[in-house]
Order: C-alpha cells, then sequence, then structure tokens
C-alpha cells in the first residue's frame, strides 16, 4: 500500500462564500466521508504560504487587492486562501523528504481560474500553479498539471504558456466558464507543444474521458517525462453535478485517477478544485483516494 497524505484544516470551512455554490458544505462533506479512510493515510496540517511564494506566481498588486467580483471573499478569504496555497507546500516537502508517496489536499478556496494577475471563478489565488513553481525551486525541475475539472484552467494554463518546463494537460466542457483552452491554444514561444487542451461536448461520459486519459494523457507523459504530477481534480465532471452536464461515474473518475496513478513511478499531488453536488462530491473524493492507496 501506498503512503498516502490527507491535507487539509477545519480552518477552510471559514471562507464563506454567502450561499455560493463553492460552500463550506462542499469540504464538510468529503470531510465525514473521508473519516472512514483516516487510519490508512497520514493525516497533515497545512502551512501558510508567505507572499514571496505566492509572488512567484502572482503580481504583487493582484496579491494586495486579491479581490474580485467572482471571488467572493469575507473577513477570513485572504488567511485561508494563503493556507490553501500552503497544502501544496507542505506535500511538496513532504515528498521530497519521502514522508510519503503521493498526497490529496482537501482546500477551499479553488485555484485553477486564478491568473497571475486576477482572482477569478471562485479562486484566490492558484494553488496548483505556485505549488509548481515551488516544487521547482525544491529540484522537481519537470512538472506535469493534469486538471479534470469540467471547467478549463486558464489561470494555470496562463502561468506556463510559454515556458517547456511545465506541461499543461486539461479536459473540460466546451463553452463552459470561461470559455477557454481551445485544442489550437498549445503554448507560445519555447512553450509550444506543452499545452494539451481536450473539449467534451456536454453529456460525455466514462467512454469519452478514459479515451483521453488512457491513449493521449500517455503519450503526452511519454513526451515531457516529467519528475512530479500535480493533478487540478474538479469533481464537477460527475453525472450529479448541478452546475454542468457532464455524465461521468464515480466509477469512471476512480478509472481516470487509476490512469493518471499508473503514468509512471512519480510522486503526485493532488487539489480539489471544483464539485458541487455536496454528497457526491465527498464519495468521488473517498473514491480517489482509495486509488491513491493502491
Amino acid at each position: 500500500m501506498k503512503k498516502v497524505a490527507w491535507i487539509t484544516d477545519d480552518f477552510y470551512l471559514e471562507h464563506d462564500t454567502d450561499g455560493g455554490p463553492e460552500s463550506p458544505e462542499r469540504l464538510e462533506s468529503i470531510n465525514y466521508q473521508m473519516k472512514t479512510l483516516h487510519e490508512e493515510l497520514m493525516l497533515v496540517e497545512p502551512r501558510e504560504a508567505t507572499v514571496d511564494v505566492i509572488e512567484m506566481i502572482h503580481s504583487p498588486e493582484m496579491i494586495s487587492f486579491a479581490i474580485d467580483s467572482d471571488a467572493i471573499l469575507d473577513k477570513q478569504s485572504y488567511k485561508v486562501a494563503v493556507k490553501a496555497v500552503g497544502a501544496g507546500l507542505v506535500a511538496v516537502d513532504g515528498v521530497k523528504n519521502h514522508e510519503f508517496e503521493r498526497a490529496f489536499c482537501a482546500v477551499r478556496p479553488p485555484g485553477h481560474h486564478a491568473t497571475p494577475t486576477e482572482s477569478m471563478g471562485f479562486c484566490i489565488f492558484n494553488n496548483i500553479a505556485v505549488t509548481a513553481r515551488y516544487a521547482q525551486n525544491e529540484g522537481y525541475k519537470k512538472v506535469m498539471i493534469i486538471d479534470f475539472d469540467v471547467h478549463h484552467g486558464n489561470g494555470t494554463q496562463d502561468a506556463f504558456y510559454d515556458d517547456d518546463t511545465v506541461f499543461f494537460f486539461s479536459t473540460h466542457q466546451v463553452d463552459s466558464y470561461p470559455k477557454t483552452g481551445k485544442e489550437s491554444e498549445t503554448g507560445s514561444g519555447k512553450g509550444v507543444g506543452y499545452t494539451a487542451n481536450y473539449r467534451f461536448e456536454a453529456n460525455s461520459s466514462d467512454k469519452e474521458y478514459l479515451e483521453i486519459y488512457g491513449k493521449e494523457l500517455t503519450r503526452a507523459y511519454n513526451f515531457f517525462n516529467p519528475d512530479i504530477i500535480l493533478v487540478s481534480a474538479g469533481y464537477d465532471i460527475h453525472e450529479s453535478d448541478p452546475l454542468v452536464q457532464m455524465d461521468v461515474t464515480t466509477e469512471g473518475i476512480a478509472k481516470i485517477v487509476r490512469n493518471i496513478l499508473d503514468l509512471g513511478d512519480k510522486p503526485v499531488i493532488f487539489f480539489l478544485e471544483g464539485g458541487y453536488s455536496s454528497n457526491d462530491l465527498g464519495l468521488n473524493v473517498v473514491a480517489t483516494v482509495k486509488e491513491m492507496l493502491k
């Protein structure tokens, strides 16, 4: 059985979105469902990310004014967001020090829509992008980011679009928020060929997803040969999600995760992104972690 860290903090519940879909109830559901696996996991607390680490991705101006009409903030949200970034840093430290081989960062707010200069789409800072840069500073020079959220991770793509040391692989629904991520978007400058986008029509199912997460993901992995894999885990691809129209089952999500884990013997760190059917969100995270333990 693999050594897997579960990295979260009840402080994440303090981020109040005033009844919006990215609510504390999401993480409460996950915490409730995950209790059955706690004995098999290393329970790890995140730390607060410092401003200089966040500045690896985000501009000083954005950090100072990390408020956007789409990023609903209350008085605790900045502190919560800093600790969400910090979960990824703790995960990198843990795999580097051989304390565990894989980690799941159950964080709020999510991060993959936050660009280097703008908070948006429920995201304040880009948790996975900052972690990628931090990982590179810690010796993981080639970072692969895989994003299976139903929405395109535009912020992550923007952060590394001209970078050949980070490969960004994304699947998402056609014309969903933020309406970016066309197949023609493959990078710029020395980053050409290091961004791969695959769009699905509404009501796509396990079959369509697994075709991409089998053949195409394997091809990208073999081409890039990363030192570490980071995953934006968005469970809004599930058939029960109220915001979009995908038909991926819990079994399908487990198979997507299995395909990612089977790519090679590299550290893998998952980050919670979307997923707005609270009860099924918890069940889908449990399915993910069970695969991580194998």
